[in-house]
């Protein structure tokens, strides 16, 4: 290129900029790749490094006065950012022994993976749930939702899970509202437990029309996803990719639980060596029962019970585990699917 045909362009852009315009032949590659090139990277938090700081936020500031008391698990590439995905938000939520974390609702949809601790409630729109550690529970858009931990049986502890939000998906559609209820605690409609009968034994009530587009059911106990998965790792040949894994479903339409988060849980049994594969929905996985290592995009991770670890866009993924290993996970993935951008690929050893 000659000296001249430089200067003439570096004339046209400096020219064009003023007018707010820029030139595609410039950034194509960029705007269009090959494949993906998320703006984010895999890590792991470990449970046992961020137990004492939620601790210790414990102690110098109150549920209430916090409304949320949640540690975000912010992605190494995004600082500043408050999301583990470029659609997803995750944390690590603690509530202590006679506390309330207030009633409000939001048009960010979010769920609840209980880590650790028993006693505490959840409330969504008039049904309350007790949480036990496995239990994934739903909070749906605009869904009016508080918590609280009275204890139960006697037994009153500290009680952490994982938040999943679609925070920065809402965001990018300018599309966030929030409100706070009156009081801290919403009035109990129905009595705990409604939903799961009336939507959970593969029924649905014959006049009653469940309206919103999540799923009727708010809390999947763990208890019977793990039954589910053990029965299946004794019937039928294990996945040499994923082990044995099951994703959770809307009982009204077979689709996610909720329209832009879909989760699974999975086993994989003691002496797994998972072949590597990869999708282009961003996961974020909690370590639920187990220790095993993680190869994601040719990086080692070693994981332990109640670790968090996220796996980028088609960025493989390669699950090994010494013993029984139980992971819950959860992604973008409707979104992808409904928008016709989610691709899959199984790859050999």
């Amino acid at each position: 290129m000659t000296n001249d045909l430089q200067d003439a362009r570096r004339a046209l852009y400096e020219d064009m900029r003023a007018l707010h315009l820029s030139p595609l032949w410039e950034s194509l590659h960029t705007l269009v790749p090959r494949q993906p090139a998320p703006d984010y990277e895999a890590a792991l938090w470990r449970y046992e490094d961020i137990l004492p700081h939620l601790k210790r936020s414990g102690e110098v500031i109150s549920a209430e006065e916090a409304v949320r008391r949640v540690l975000v698990l912010e992605n190494p590439r995004m600082p500043g950012s408050a999301s583990i995905t470029t659609s997803l938000y995750a944390g690590l939520q603690l509530i202590l022994p006679g506390e309330i974390a207030p009633a409000h609702r939001h048009t960010q949809s979010a769920l609840r993976f209980i880590v650790q601790g028993k006693g505490a409630y959840t409330a969504v729109d008039g049904e309350r749930t007790m949480m036990h550690p496995g239990d994934f529970i739903l909070t749906p858009s605009w869904t009016w939702h508080d918590h609280g931990n009275p204890g139960i049986d006697g037994v009153s502890e500290p009680v952490v899970w994982l938040d999943g939000l679609d925070i920065p998906l809402t965001r990018f559609f300018n599309g966030g509202f929030a409100e706070n209820g009156d009081s801290a605690v919403q009035p109990i409609a129905r009595p705990e437990g409604r939903s799961l009968a009336a939507y959970g034994y593969n029924m649905a009530p014959v006049r009653q029309l469940h309206q919103r587009s999540s799923s009727p059911i708010f809390n999947y106990p763990y208890e019977r996803s793990r039954e589910a998965l053990e029965t299946l790792r004794r019937q039928q040949e294990i996945d040499a990719w994923v082990g044995v894994k099951l994703r959770y479903v809307n009982p009204l339409n077979g689709g996610a639980p909720m329209p832009t988060i879909g989760a699974c849980m999975q086993l994989l049994p003691a002496g797994f060596r998972g072949l590597p594969h990869r999708s282009t929905d961003g996961t974020v996985y909690s370590v639920v029962e187990g220790h095993g290592v993680a190869t994601i995009g040719g990086r080692r991770f070693d994981f332990a019970p109640r670790d968090t670890f996220v796996v980028p866009s088609w960025s493989t993924l390669a699950l090994d585990a010494a013993e029984d290993v139980v992971l819950f996970s959860f992604s973008d993935r409707p979104v992808m699917q409904a928008i016709g951008l989610l691709r899959e690929e199984l790859l050999p050893q």
